[in-house]
């Protein structure tokens, strides 16, 4: 793992985000997702410098979105940065399946 994903696992690892089961490195189709909460079909990828305007990503992005994945993608230094933010972001994103119990 890169750093900026060491900082963020610490944080949503063990259901410490909202009660939520996050896995790391999770296969979906012929990708590797960063991280992924399957219960809310939710994939969050830290991105570094080699990211910025890459065609692959948005390629990779649209197929995930169609397989019904919802991909939020931060840059490692907002990580860095704001991981409150970061965490206030992804809590939001994961509002709507509050309630559901573990998937």
């Amino acid at each position: 793992m890169t750093e900026a994903e060491k900082r963020l696992w610490v944080r949503i690892r063990d259901r410490q985000l909202e009660g939520f089961k996050f896995r790391r490195q999770h296969p979906v189709g012929r990708y590797v997702a960063d991280f992924a909460c399957i219960e809310a079909k939710l994939i969050v990828e830290l991105d570094g410098g080699q990211h910025a305007d890459n065609p692959k990503d948005l390629e990779r992005t649209v197929w995930l979105e169609s397989q019904g994945w919802c991909v939020i993608r931060f840059w490692n230094n907002e990580v860095f940065e704001n991981l409150d933010g970061v965490l206030e972001h992804l809590s939001i994103s994961l509002s709507p399946f509050r309630g559901r119990g573990p998937g």
